[in-house]
C-alpha cells in the first residue's frame, strides 16, 4: 500500500456526491478522518463521520498528515468544486483519488491528481483521465482516450476508443461520443445526445446541434 492511501482522508461536502463518495471510501477499506461541511454543526454526526467545522476549520488541519477528498457535485455553471480545489491546494492539501473496487480499469491507466472513478466504471487501456475530473457512475471510457481536467462525465455515458475531452466539460446523462472526437474547453452536453461530430469550446450542444456559447 502506497504512502498515500496510508493517510486519512477528509471528505468536503455532505451532499449527494459526498455520500456516494462516502460508500465508494468504504468500500476500498480508507479511513475517513472527518468530514468539513457548512450544513452540519461542528461535532455532529454525519453517515457516522464526525464533523469537524466549515471550510475555516481546514486551516486547523496538517497537509502532511490527511489528504482530502471533494464531495462537491458538479453540475452546468457551479463551480464551487473547482473552486474548492484551487484553494485548497494552494495552501498545501493534496486531494485524494477515489476508485471504487467495482470499476474495472486497465493497467496502464493514467490518473492526475483528484480523479474520482465511480461504481460500474469500466476504462480501457491508453486512458488519460485529467485533474480532479469525475467518471460517474457506470460509465465506458473505451481505448486510448483523453479526460481534461475538471470534467464531469456523468453517469451512464460511453465514450468510444480515441475520444478526446478538453478542460472543464460536462457530458451530460447517458450521452455517446463516437470514435476519435475532439470536444472543446467549456462544451455543456445535454442528456442523452449523441456526438458524431467534433465540438468547438465554449458551447452548450444538444444532439451535436450547437445552442448557444456558454
Amino acid at each position: 500500500m502506497s504512502k498515500e492511501r496510508d493517510k486519512p482522508v477528509v471528505l468536503l461536502g455532505s451532499g449527494g456526491h459526498a455520500r456516494v463518495l462516502i460508500d465508494a471510501l468504504r468500500a476500498d477499506n480508507r479511513l475517513i478522518y472527518g468530514v468539513l461541511t457548512p450544513e452540519y454543526k461542528a461535532g455532529s454526526v454525519f453517515r457516522g463521520i464526525t464533523v469537524l467545522g466549515d471550510d475555516e476549520t481546514c486551516e486547523e488541519l496538517n497537509p502532511e498528515e490527511v489528504d482530502l477528498v471533494n464531495g462537491i457535485g458538479s453540475l452546468p455553471g457551479m463551480n464551487l468544486r473547482w473552486q474548492l480545489t484551487e484553494k485548497f491546494t494552494r495552501k498545501g492539501f493534496r486531494f485524494a483519488s477515489v476508485i471504487h473496487p467495482r470499476a474495472v480499469l486497465a493497467g496502464d491507466v493514467k490518473l492526475h491528481v483528484g480523479t474520482q472513478v465511480m461504481a460500474g466504471c469500466i476504462v480501457q487501456t491508453g486512458v488519460e483521465i485529467g485533474r480532479d475530473s469525475i467518471i460517474n457512475t457506470g460509465t465506458v471510457v473505451d481505448h486510448d482516450c483523453r479526460i481534461g481536467n475538471c470534467c464531469h462525465v456523468a453517469p451512464g455515458c460511453t465514450l468510444s476508443g480515441g475520444v478526446q475531452l478538453g478542460k472543464e466539460v460536462h457530458l451530460g446523462t447517458g450521452s455517446t461520443v463516437i470514435q476519435n472526437i475532439s470536444i472543446g474547453n467549456g462544451v455543456v452536453v445535454g442528456a442523452g445526445s449523441v456526438i458524431f461530430k467534433n465540438i468547438p469550446s465554449g458551447v452548450k450542444v444538444i444532439q451535436s446541434k450547437v445552442i448557444k456559447k456558454n
